[in-house]
């Protein structure tokens, strides 16, 4: 069984099936700097993924899109702090240009559920 939780007409924030949770990319504030944008996707998907049914030590993969490369300790400095220790996910990323000039990072995750 699929199930989709939040539910618009082009996309859906949460897609479960057979104990797979799999998020739209989340952005942040696009009026801040890129460790703003990335602390707010990570609220983002800790909220989505306790909806789920899930937590960040659950995470199964990442994928993260950087609008600079430039950005990419920034970036990981707040990555590295909300990660669980030991929890860390396979992760990629990679310089994409964003829905808007002003997004500096998008973040897309994969991750388990107890499909109890």
């Amino acid at each position: 069984m699929i199930e989709r939780l939040q539910t618009g007409q082009r996309m859906s924030q949460i897609v479960k099936h057979n104990g797979t949770v799999y998020l739209a990319g989340q952005v942040g504030n696009p009026s801040s700097d890129v460790e703003g944008q990335t602390l707010e996707c990570l609220n983002k998907i800790e909220s989505l993924l306790n909806a789920a049914g899930s937590s960040k030590e659950q995470i199964l993969q990442a994928i993260i899109w950087l609008d600079d490369m430039a950005d990419f300790e920034k970036m990981n400095n707040i990555w590295d702090h909300w990660v669980p220790e030991g929890h860390a996910p396979a992760r990629a990323c990679g310089e994409a240009k964003l829905a808007r000039p002003e997004l500096k990072v998008e973040i897309i995750v994969t991750a388990a559920y107890s499909n109890d």
